[in-house]
């Protein structure tokens, strides 16, 4: 649905795993897929300055401390970031954490087993690669798109990025689906409305890579 509605590319990372694979084995296989794409850019049929990262759910998280990380490597020079009801702050006390905590498809014990299979029990969870929320700076980063979904746990700290990002002076487009759950576009067999937003997400994607 994303490649159809964005008319883009789209390469899915293969990264490696929990529980067989401990952080950071993830995000550093994003990482350097990221750096493959953009180094073999032309063999690939792409525009190197028409890239984005992009990402739902874990790979939203994945896909911000991505595009953190390339900034603070002076590169690639990604154009653009796509979050789907991302995590992005594995501490999180908010409203929407407290008021979805469970009844609603994701909850809070899920989400502290899905941690406790990708982190070891020493990690620190403000870590800003587990928590691109918590990072000092985020000046410099690409132009954002973040979708958030108004019963989702993870709902304001989409929300609280898309602020931090606005105020330090990034160009961010933020829009919370109503009535939705989390990862609610992967359900467009049951859920008509994913079906819907992913024409408006697609749209956006094509708009800014113009």
């Amino acid at each position: 649905m994303l490649a159809n509605e964005s008319g883009c590319m789209v390469i899915a990372v293969g990264y490696r795993q929990a529980p067989e694979h401990k952080f950071p084995a993830a995000l550093d296989d994003c990482y350097a897929a990221t750096v493959w794409v953009f180094e073999h850019a032309l063999q690939l049929g792409l525009d190197p300055k028409r890239i984005a990262v992009g990402g739902d759910s874990a790979g939203g998280s994945l896909a911000a401390v991505v595009c953190q990380q390339a900034k603070e490597h002076k590169g690639p020079q990604i154009a653009l970031q796509v979050l789907l009801c991302p995590f992005l702050d594995l501490d999180a006390d908010t409203t929407s954490s407290r008021s979805f905590d469970q009844g609603y498809f994701l909850n809070k014990a899920t989400i502290e087993w899905m941690v406790s299979l990708y982190c070891t029990p020493d990690v620190d969870r403000s870590d800003p690669r587990l928590s691109p929320l918590r990072a000092k700076d985020v000046s410099g980063l690409p132009q954002t798109h973040i979708h958030t979904a108004e019963y989702d746990p993870l709902r304001d700290e989409g929300e609280a990025y898309a602020r931090r990002l606005e105020s330090a002076g990034v160009s961010v487009r933020y829009t919370c689906h109503m009535g939705m759950i989390h990862h609610f576009f992967g359900m467009a067999g049951v859920i008509p409305y994913a079906r819907v937003a992913m024409k408006t997400v697609g749209a956006a994607i094509r708009q800014a890579l113009v």
